[in-house]
């Protein structure tokens, strides 16, 4: 069993589950197909699982780490976004909303993603390579976003919460009615969901 589904904190983890989309951070691995670090690049990316028929061995030598997550939402909160190539177009739409959700960058089409990546990447990891988190009202976070909830990550869906786990969601809670609750999702990411992203989530 390799060492290569992420989850919602943004840790790669072993798991026998399988996920719906492949992620990836640069060479993460050795030649005996061991994880030696998290990450190597800022632009952390989330592909499709089929692309123009092409077929690759998992954690070949010298290519990129072939990482795995259960649905969109987690890819997410583990501050992934979408792949250029072989998303195109949830790429252009993730961009120009992004874009939308987070006007005081002054940013626009014109600028390059990887000034994005570059705050995506200061929004999920601390120094410590310790996960980001903020604090919102539970009124305030779209769909799709993860919370910190009884030290478990929970995905926000419809007014509720439901427990993630690598083979899916479990159960399904009202919203708590506290003052705040730890948001897992990136900030940045958080608010392009409010102006219309919509996550792919694996809710059955």
């Amino acid at each position: 069993m390799l060492q290569n589904r992420v989850d919602p904190f943004g840790d790669i983890i072993k798991t026998e589950a399988r996920g719906l989309w492949m992620g990836n951070r640069g060479i993460l691995h050795n030649e005996h197909k061991k994880l030696q670090r998290q990450f190597k690049l800022k632009a952390w990316i989330t592909c499709k699982l089929q692309f123009n028929s092409r077929k690759r061995e998992v954690m070949a030598p010298n290519r990129y780490t072939e990482l795995f997550f259960m649905d969109e939402a987690t890819s997410f909160a583990a501050g992934h976004r979408p792949c250029f190539e072989c998303r195109r177009e949830d790429y252009k739409v993730f961009k120009t909303l992004w874009l939308k959700g987070n006007p005081e960058y002054n940013f626009d089409e014109k600028t390059s993603i990887q000034k994005i990546d570059d705050i995506i990447h200061a929004e999920r990891m601390k120094a410590d390579k310790s996960k980001v988190t903020f604090d919102e009202r539970p009124e305030n976070l779209p769909d799709g976003t993860f919370i910190l909830y009884n030290g478990q990550p929970y995905l926000v869906s419809g007014g509720f919460i439901y427990l993630w786990s690598p083979f899916g969601y479990k159960g399904g809670i009202v919203l708590p009615d506290v003052a705040t609750l730890p948001v897992l999702t990136p900030r940045s990411i958080v608010n392009t969901f409010r102006v219309g992203y919509s996550p792919q989530i694996a809710l059955k």
